[in-house]
């Protein structure tokens, strides 16, 4: 027959365009393949992307996951090799497979798909339950861009709901920036962290990093009631009974960590020296560190957190500085309002006239119209009997509203010292980061030792925005 060769038979254009190949699919059946699909995939990344997924030429096939979530999944060691040198070294050279299948009993099939569909395609498809695992096998393969996209997903979702778990994450993967993000995260919202879900599921290590911050915003007693919760879970895991015996010994480290001298003695008193966590000897001298002076020395740390990631600033509000200013007991006293919300954190005092002496001092600050004390600390500073001023802090944050009218008060136990004068009743303090706060100073009526707008004591105040 005319046009015929060894028995076949011509077909026409139309033909051609309408026939298929038939190829064998993961799950072992034939899948039509378009004939001549190259022609529709205008772009090398088209039929790339086509390939995906596809039986089509495929060489080696991936058994990944375990039970009964395993999936059977084509691939084309020629890509893979090329993003991938985990691959290229898995498929190529002395060591490489001879399989034709490779098992994956770690990997989430979700996730091998995810890898598999960014490497012949540059697109990446992650959500909430898929970025964790994907991020995971991102790294078991070297392909560091797929990882940096789950980790830009990570930091666009983070929250103080999820921050302690994507906390843990980040360490176990090695996510510096990330865990970065997630612990300013906790500083800033840290009581809704703590009463999050992922809070109690943390590891040790991650608790003591996060015990061992000074920027956590929260009151240490309630600080010390999250890591009781903590230590109950941990019990729990370790299938032992939750005693105040046991809570003490999972905690290890973590306890030393908690600032129980930030307390008041009211809040030490009702919480933590009953919870049973604390020695007999420990909780006697934190409670002589209370309510004696000079205070004795105790085991754990005391030095100020602070809820705050700005940057410390501070005001002066005299312009010259004398000398005589005596003590007999009473307050030093101003009032102040402020602009927009700032936390003081502390404030400069005066010191001695004589040469290097040591003060004891009480400082508060007072909301005028509740008259509550928002803020104190008995504590103490040594003077080097320069007019320099000395820094006394507060143990916690005090945050300040807005136009509303509060009292800074110190009250001093020790020789005569410097004093301020010239005063300003308004000081505008500018910074770059922060932008500009404006104090007003009025006089303190009642109980005052002296200190007024024009001179006296308190001469600066220190805050953050």
């Amino acid at each position: 027959m005319a046009g015929a060769v060894g028995g076949s038979h011509p077909i026409n254009a139309a033909q051609q365009q309408r026939a298929h190949i038939a190829a064998p699919s993961a799950s072992g059946t034939s899948q039509s393949i378009p004939y001549n699909w190259q022609a529709t995939k205008t772009a090398v990344k088209e039929r790339f992307a086509f390939m995906f997924n596809n039986e089509i030429l495929s060489d080696v096939h991936f058994i990944v996951g375990k039970d009964m979530q395993t999936q059977r999944i084509p691939a084309h060691k020629f890509v893979l090799s090329v993003g991938s040198a985990v691959f290229y070294a898995m498929f190529n050279g002395g060591m490489a497979t001879q399989s034709a299948e490779v098992e994956l009993p770690d990997v989430e099939p979700a996730a091998f798909l995810a890898l598999l569909r960014f490497l012949y395609s540059d697109e990446v498809q992650i959500g909430p339950e898929t970025v964790m695992t994907t991020l995971y096998t991102a790294k078991k393969y070297a392909v560091p861009a797929l990882e940096s996209a789950c980790v830009d997903f990570l930091k666009r979702n983070l929250s103080a709901d999820n921050a302690f778990m994507l906390l843990t994450q980040a360490r176990l993967f090695d996510e510096p920036q990330l865990a970065a993000l997630c612990l300013e995260t906790i500083d800033k919202n840290t009581a809704e962290a703590l009463s999050a879900e992922g809070f109690t599921d943390i590891d040790l290590d991650t608790l003591c990093v996060v015990l061992e911050r000074d920027a956590l915003g929260i009151k240490e007693c309630k600080l010390f009631s999250a890591v009781v919760r903590w230590a109950e879970a941990e019990c729990h895991r370790q299938q032992i009974s939750p005693t105040p015996e046991n809570r003490r010994s999972v905690l290890g480290r973590a306890l030393t960590l908690i600032r129980f001298p930030l307390m008041t003695v009211e809040e030490f008193a009702s919480g933590a020296a009953q919870s049973g966590i604390l020695q007999d000897r420990e909780v006697v001298s934190l409670f002589l560190h209370f309510t004696v002076n000079p205070k004795p020395p105790v085991e754990f740390p005391d030095n100020p957190r602070c809820c705050l990631t700005g940057k410390e600033q501070n005001i002066q509000r005299f312009q010259q500085i004398e000398t005589r200013w005596g003590y007999s007991g009473t307050s030093d006293r101003i009032r102040f309002s402020v602009n927009r919300r700032i936390f003081v954190v502390g404030f400069g005092l005066f010191g001695s006239i004589h040469g290097p002496a040591d003060y004891q001092v009480n400082i508060q600050i007072i909301h005028v119209d509740s008259t509550n004390v928002l803020g104190q600390n008995d504590t103490g500073f040594s003077s080097d009997g320069s007019d320099s001023t000395f820094r006394v802090m507060f143990k916690e944050p005090v945050e300040i509203c807005p136009n509303v009218n509060y009292i800074a008060c110190a009250t001093l136990k020790g020789p005569d010292s410097h004093y301020g004068t010239k005063g300003m009743r308004k000081v505008i303090h500018e910074s770059i980061n922060s932008g500009k706060v404006s104090f007003q100073f009025t006089y303190a009526a009642g109980n005052n030792n002296g200190t007024s707008v024009e001179d006296g004591q308190i001469p600066e105040i220190i805050f953050f925005t």
